[in-house]
């Protein structure tokens, strides 16, 4: 059974007003002085996000109660210096990103100058463990056409700068300004693979393989492959289900590689249109289709990644799990449509945020 850890990247804000509050080096030493050998929570860009790491997990019920867990302990800990966490993707008021004191961090500013302002945002990554980076390669080739559904079921970030995006996700929108962010071409082996990130270093543009921002890629830490398209979620069971698909998704692209079956030749083009379409839209309209690049509804799209993942998921027991947790979240919608929800019954964009960290909390 392979493994799956997740990263969730939080909002520090004021829990009365729902101002994003630069307040993470301070809730990291909190948890310091609790334990100081904790490994779950570190520092991000900015001051006003918190970043929590759950452990690999074979089993996705007690990987849904370390994230509830963790979510409840970053709580405690924000509300011990004065603020709370919210599981936003993009801020719904107007925030000034203030950034965290690190030679990396003013690297990056000084690289991308205005641009790294605009990524104060908050995604969620999947880490599914993977046997060699042959394997990885050949997974990362197979995925490609099937990360905007995923992105389209974690869509989360409906309002930037106090004002209604008109996308489920903007926080793709705007990550996608990294130079290196984005879908892949099929890189075949990974020699390839090691070959392009070589290359990418020597440009100067990026400062370390962390920086190669691909929608999936090997990781540079662990034996992994690394999903990065999804929106942290609003509610903890959208994480377990977005973690329980990356994984089958690993393993069907495995079971393919292993069969002699040719990964999808999409172009990366076709892969941006899907990209733009999942961030735009996200559950409530069309998604383009992973096998035919043409437009579907929504709903039938996610079927057919039950389809496409169904041995994987009946083999691991997450069959009907995911059923039901799909079905809810067909039925409620996406975080973004929760927030537009919440703005149509509050009128106001702080009540969004205030009802967000209610839901970030349990």
């Amino acid at each position: 059974m392979r493994t799956v850890g997740v990263e969730e990247e939080l909002l520090l804000v004021d829990p009365d007003t729902g101002e994003p509050k630069a307040l993470s080096a301070a809730v990291l030493t909190r948890a310091v002085q609790d334990d100081p050998g904790q490994d779950v929570f570190q520092l991000e860009l900015f001051g006003q996000m918190l970043e929590l790491a759950t452990h690999p997990h074979t089993d996705m019920a007690e990987l849904g109660a370390e994230i509830v867990r963790s979510r409840k302990e970053a709580a405690r800990l924000a509300g011990e210096v004065g603020c709370a966490v919210a599981a936003l993707a993009t801020c719904p008021l107007p925030i000034t990103g203030s950034l965290t004191e690190h030679e990396r961090y003013r690297w990056m500013a000084g690289q991308y100058a205005i641009t790294t302002q605009d990524w104060l945002v908050c995604g969620c990554h999947a880490h599914v463990a993977v046997e060699s980076d042959e394997e990885g390669v050949a997974v990362l080739d197979r995925l490609r056409p099937w990360l905007p559904v995923l992105r389209a079921l974690s869509a989360n970030s409906p309002y930037w700068q106090g004002r209604d995006t008109g996308h489920a996700s903007f926080r793709s929108r705007l990550w996608g300004r990294a130079p290196s962010a984005g879908p892949t071409e099929l890189f075949g082996s990974p020699a390839r693979y090691h070959r392009q990130v070589t290359d990418m270093l020597a440009s100067g543009v990026i400062l370390d393989q962390g920086m190669v921002y691909f929608d999936a890629r090997l990781s540079a830490k662990y034996p992994t492959v690394e999903i990065r398209v999804a929106d942290v979620c609003l509610r903890a069971e959208t994480t377990v289900l977005l973690a329980t698909l990356v994984r089958a998704l690993v393993e069907t692209a495995a079971r393919e590689w292993r069969a002699g079956r040719p990964p999808p030749d999409h172009s990366v083009s076709l892969l941006r249109l899907a990209a733009w379409h999942a961030a735009r839209s996200g559950l409530d309209r069309e998604l383009l289709d992973p096998v035919t690049m043409r437009p579907r509804p929504a709903p039938e799209v996610v079927r057919a990644l039950l389809e496409h993942t169904g041995e994987a998921l009946a083999g691991s027991g997450d069959a009907a799990p995911v059923e039901e947790a799909v079905g809810e979240l067909l039925r409620r919608g996406t975080g973004a449509r929760e927030q537009r929800g919440m703005l149509e019954r509050t009128g106001s964009l702080r009540e969004v945020v205030t009802e967000c960290v209610r839901h970030t909390q349990g």
